[in-house]
This record gives structure tokens, sequence and C-alpha cells, in this order.
């Protein structure tokens, strides 16, 4: 599905990623781990395209996609929930979810069932305002965006960061649905590392622009995955 090989990424004179390489199946979840400002985001970026990488290549299904626009590849299945949310404060819950029509065919531009089955606050508050919403029914509402889209790879930032306990659970449940569908791949960027070792199947943990640590969750050693998020 994902493949992320050797990327490098460059702000300018600076260097964040470093020969980064990931892979990301159908049905799986990836875990991606790390302290602060280590790369992760930039790593989402450059899988999305926000930022050109200046070495290596990322494919998806096949299909070299490393030149592809931001909005190329949103038309080829990858959505990203932001950290921070991103959602629009003045537009309606509705409106917001429409935003994530924009890639799709017109006959594809409905709200799945699925984001309000796993969503239900959603459905209940169609027309408030984006901004009139709970932080936690804020990253709800980025989550169902992402959906809309139809993606077959769904990149989430951190979701959890600064979400009360009940909605993180909301989370994790939608994430293990998403994930038994087997039709999607999820790559996860997380700092709290019991909720990414409840749902993952890979392991990354990154350090200064590179992976310092992969594992499958079969082989993984817990350990020495706790040393090197803690370098």
């Amino acid at each position: 599905m994902l493949d992320v090989n050797a990327i490098d990424l460059h702000y300018g004179a600076a260097q964040a990623l470093r020969g980064i390489s990931l892979h990301a199946e159908p049905g799986k979840v990836t875990c991606v781990l790390g302290r602060n400002g280590v790369g992760k985001t930039s790593l989402l970026r450059a899988i999305v395209g926000q930022h050109p990488v200046s070495k290596g290549a990322i494919s998806l299904e096949g299909k070299d996609i490393t030149k592809l626009s931001t909005v190329e590849r949103a038309r080829h299945g990858i959505a990203i929930v932001p950290q921070g949310r991103e959602i629009f404060p003045l537009l309606t819950v509705e409106e917001n979810l429409e935003t994530g029509f924009a890639p799709l065919p017109r006959d594809q531009r409905d709200v799945p069932d699925d984001v309000f089955a796993l969503f239900p606050v959603l459905n209940n508050m169609l027309k408030r305002r984006g901004g009139d919403l709970s932080g936690g029914q804020q990253q709800q509402l980025a989550i169902g965006r992402a959906l809309v889209m139809r993606p077959r790879l769904l990149l989430l930032d951190e979701p959890t960061e600064g979400i009360q306990p009940s909605i993180i659970k909301d989370i994790g449940r939608a994430i293990t649905y998403l994930r038994g569908l087997g039709q999607m791949a999820i790559v996860l960027v997380e700092q709290y590392l019991d909720f990414a070792s409840e749902l993952g199947d890979f392991f990354a943990v990154m350090d200064r622009g590179a992976i310092v640590y992969s594992s499958d969750k079969a082989s993984m050693d817990e350990g020495a995955l706790k040393r090197a998020m803690a370098i």
C-alpha cells in the first residue's frame, strides 16, 4: 500500500528527515512514535505532499507519488487528520464534513454512514459551528472529515493530544473498527504509548529525523521501544 523509501526532507538548510523508510498495509495500523520535534509531523507532511522530499521516493499501491501535488495525492486516496485538528471554526459541522468532498467524484459526495455511527455527536450537532464544539468533539469532526474522503490511507497526527479520556476511547474504537474493515492502511503518529501499543501492528520510533527502532507487534521488545523513545 504505502512505501516510503529512504526519504530526506529539508527546511532550507535544516534537515528534518534522514533516510526514513516506512511501510503501511491495509487492515493494519503503523505507529510512529517519538518525542516532540523529532520529525514525526514532517514525515506526514512528506507523505501528503505538503513539503517536497529532497531524496528518496514515496509510492502508494505501487505508483510513485513522489512528485504529485497534495491535491493529486488526496485524489489517490490519502487523507490526513492534522495535529491541532484544523477544522473551520465559522463553518457548521455539516459544512466542515462537506469540505471532504473536494477530491471526490460527484456521485460520491455524501457523508458515509460510518462517520455518524462512529461519532454520533456529529449527527446531533450538524448545524452547530465547528468553533463551538469542545476540543474532543472537534477531533472527532476532523476524523469524520477525513473519512468523508473514502481514504485508502489515513494519517492521524497525535489524535489524543489534549483530549479527554472518554473521547480517546471513542477514537480508539473508531481506529479499531476501521482497521477491521481491512480496506484502509492507517499511520498513527502518537506520543501516548499505551494508546499506540493497544492499536498498533507495526511500530517505528523516531529521533532526530531518523528511525531508531522498528518492529512488528509480535516481535516487539517493549523495553527496547521505551528506551528508544527516551533517547
